[in-house]
């Protein structure tokens, strides 16, 4: 009996680090869904395919667990294709494509990253490729900076 329990916890135990070995990327309207159950930040990363800098933040940013980690208990993720004119989803009564929304969102660079506030309407973006201790400094200063109270 000793032996099952044994094997039991150490399934649990693996299925909660595994439940942590990448980020939850979402798509945008489950984002926004969830985020009415449950109000948090939504970051989305807004790419394109032939991003170079974004393949290596996929690669080298977004595969740090301590990045993976701080993502999923602080943020709705989301992917979003920049170039992307055939998805669509409806947002605040329109409808979007991904190219839509990015260009909405004012996104010109790549890969860029859009914080949005989780009453949804106030955004602040972090351009640019960086490693993971800078994308988890630039991000959180944005976020202090960004969305502080006002006096």
């Amino acid at each position: 009996m000793k032996k099952y329990s044994l094997l039991i916890s150490l399934f649990l135990f693996a299925q909660i680090g595994l439940a942590q070995d990448k980020i939850e990327w979402m798509k945008f309207e489950d984002a926004i869904a969830a985020n009415q159950v449950n109000p948090k930040m939504l970051l989305v990363d807004v790419y394109t395919d032939w991003c170079g800098w974004c393949k290596k933040m996929d690669k080298e940013t977004f595969t740090d667990p301590k990045v993976i980690a701080y993502i999923n208990e602080s943020f709705y993720a989301v992917k979003m294709n920049a170039e992307d004119t055939e998805r669509t989803f409806e947002f605040q009564g329109k409808t979007f494509s991904e190219a839509q929304m990015a260009a909405a969102m004012r996104v010109r660079s790549y890969p860029n990253f859009v914080v949005i506030e989780p009453t949804l309407q106030n955004i602040a973006q972090l351009p640019g490729y960086r490693k993971p201790e800078q994308f988890m400094e630039g991000l959180t200063d944005l976020i202090k900076k960004a969305f502080r109270s006002k006096p």
